[in-house]
């Protein structure tokens, strides 16, 4: 392989006329110029330079070397600069994976933040409702199931919900962003509507419309609590996201209850109100790739998810 420091010298010493001329410009001494070029002939095998009355000049096979050395030395300096790019955050790709709930609340916002910055990275956003880490019925961590089956591969930051003690995996870093209280849904004409807080247990007799299609963390969460104040939430329609649910709640067909960040646009004058005795709630994360977490662009992605995540509780 051909040593890229001796193709510098020698493109030196043909572009400056002379081998003192090219250490000068290099800060070289002549001797160590010399011996550059001739360890390239060597490797190469080819007469590069030839005497020309008290100096040298270059051959014919060392002109056409030189020209390609030219071409050479601009790749390889458009690749220096790729590189310098990509560890300063000013292209490339970062990946995300997201619920919804903080689909619709934060990424725009983040989106924003970052193309802002760095105008030149692609986001790339990929929708998971295997969102959750864990079980609230273990103490230890367990891996998402589904998809590709474990938390953060294949993206270089989730926003997952997870137990309040998760801390990552292996590869990866989480960042806890915020701890959502979940909310009952109610039309304004209910009598619950003018309260500041509910007890769970006030709830057992409504009509209750599901949202949760995951079947995951958060609805298992609510399903506990529910049982710890005495009974089992009596679900009358099983609609399958946020906004179908809050449509069924302003159609007043009954109640729902959910992460207080799913009610970011409440319809048609719905009221959320605080649920207490017990009080439910759900941690979220954002899970980055150890590899990726000091660049810049994660760090602006990770900045704008903590403000969005203050702003929430705000």
């Amino acid at each position: 392989m051909l040593d890229l420091h001796r193709l510098r010298v020698f493109r030196a010493v043909v572009a400056s006329g002379s081998v003192n001329a090219a250490a000068a410009n290099l800060g070289y001494t002549s001797s160590a110029v010399s011996q550059q070029v001739t360890a390239l002939q060597r490797e190469t095998g080819l007469v590069l330079l030839a005497r020309s009355g008290r100096g040298i000049e270059p051959t014919s096979i060392g002109l056409a070397l030189a020209e390609q050395i030219d071409g050479a030395l601009s790749r390889f300096g458009d690749v220096e600069a790729f590189v310098a790019d990509l560890r300063n955050g000013r292209t490339g790709s970062l990946s995300m994976a997201y619920f919804p709930s903080v689909g619709a609340a934060w990424l725009p916002a983040v989106a924003r933040a970052l193309l802002r910055r760095y105008p030149d990275v692609r986001l790339d956003l990929e929708l998971r409702d295997d969102f959750t880490a864990g079980s609230a019925k273990r103490a230890a961590f367990s891996p998402v199931k589904g998809g590709d089956g474990v938390v953060g591969r294949g993206v270089d930051i989730q926003l997952l919900v997870a137990p309040p003690d998760f801390a990552g995996t292996r590869d990866t870093r989480a960042h806890h962003l915020l701890d959502d209280p979940y909310v009952v849904v109610v039309p304004p004409e209910h009598p619950l509507a003018g309260a500041d807080a509910v007890e769970l247990a006030r709830l057992a007799g409504e009509r209750w419309i599901d949202n949760d299609f995951a079947r995951g963390w958060c609805r298992e969460n609510l399903i506990d609590a529910c049982r710890a104040a005495g009974f089992s939430p009596p679900f009358r329609i099983e609609a399958h996201d946020y906004p179908t649910a809050l449509a069924f709640v302003e159609a007043g067909i009954g109640i729902t209850v959910l992460p207080r960040l799913g009610t970011a646009s409440l319809p048609g004058g719905l009221v959320a109100v605080p649920v207490t005795a017990p009080a439910v709630c759900r941690s979220i994360y954002a899970v980055v790739q150890t590899s990726v977490e000091a660049t810049p662009p994660a760090q602006c992605v990770l900045e704008e998810l903590r403000r969005c995540a203050r702003a929430a509780t705000a």
